[in-house]
């Protein structure tokens, strides 16, 4: 019978001297991993690999499946940007390079929280890679970048570096954000996927309704922008009293995905929403 096996993975930066940090779960590692597909989970801002749900959905996921920090996070070696969004995608690029060139595997699925969503998006939209990938799984993804000011405006008047305390992976982090990387990062281009992104890829988005990083609204645009395209399918999921982090809900946000995967596989999604969670009359 197979078992189960994680592995920690040390990867070197195709553009950095440093190396990405990562879990590579594997089903089956005893068979060859040529062609095997898997799922990259991606985490976000003052994140980590095992943070929230991501563990948990990478130990129950049906496939195999790699979650990794990104530059400056947690294990991972180089220097954390707030505006660095390009950098996580050229993280991600590495990533999967080191993936097919290693082991031969092929990417079928992204899962992203928050910034790791912005960044599992573009790629999609970018990449060669992207246009062969079956799903994307967008939870709390930030669409207005431009909000991100409103996450700072009562503590900060954007004249000079800002500083605020963390707790990442059970660490003491000291984030310090400077009005340029704020300028840098409201200026990314989310709308890229109204055009670029792949129409065979099915989506998931999820958001909690008391989302206070990123508003709810969001989760309409990428459900607007996303829910015309065929022959891919995407399914809008509101989490009710569920804020930015699904804080309480971790099995909730895993049982969810777990379902609309097995959904996707067995051809019966239709784009709409998705588990309302309602049952009978109200």
């Amino acid at each position: 019978m197979a078992t189960r096996k994680s592995t920690k993975l040390r990867i070197p930066h195709s553009q950095d001297d440093c190396e990405l940090v990562g879990i590579l779960e594997q089903l089956a590692p005893e068979e060859s991993m040529q062609g095997r597909k898997i799922a990259l989970i991606l985490h976000g801002s003052m994140g980590h690999k095992d943070y929230l749900f991501l563990k948990r959905l990478a130990l129950r996921f049906p496939m195999d499946s790699f979650r990794f920090d990104f530059r400056g996070n947690h294990e991972s070696g180089g220097q954390r940007i707030q505006s660095g969004i390009a950098r996580d995608v050229e993280d991600l690029v590495t990533v999967v390079s080191y993936l097919r060139n290693t082991y031969g595997y092929e990417i079928d699925a992204v899962v992203g929280h928050s910034r790791g969503s912005v960044v599992g998006m573009h790629w999609l939209c970018t990449s060669k890679e992207g246009q062969r990938v079956r799903a994307m799984v967008n939870a709390s993804g930030r669409y207005r970048m431009d909000g991100v000011y409103d996450l700072y405006k009562e503590q900060w008047d954007f004249k000079g570096p800002y500083e605020r305390t963390v707790t990442v992976a059970r660490q003491t982090v000291v984030e310090r954000v400077y009005p340029e990387d704020l300028e840098e990062f409201s200026k990314w281009n989310t709308a890229i996927v109204w055009d670029k992104f792949p129409a065979q890829i099915h989506v998931l988005t999820m958001h909690g309704l008391l989302d206070k990083a990123v508003p709810s609204y969001d989760a309409v645009i990428y459900s607007r922008a996303l829910g015309a395209r065929t022959p891919g399918t995407h399914n809008l999921h509101l989490v009710e009293k569920a804020d930015h982090n699904f804080t309480k809900r971790q099995d909730e946000v895993v049982d969810c995905i777990l379902e609309w995967w097995d959904a996707l596989n067995q051809g019966r999604l239709k784009t709409g929403i998705f588990m309302t969670g309602v049952r009978g009359k109200l």
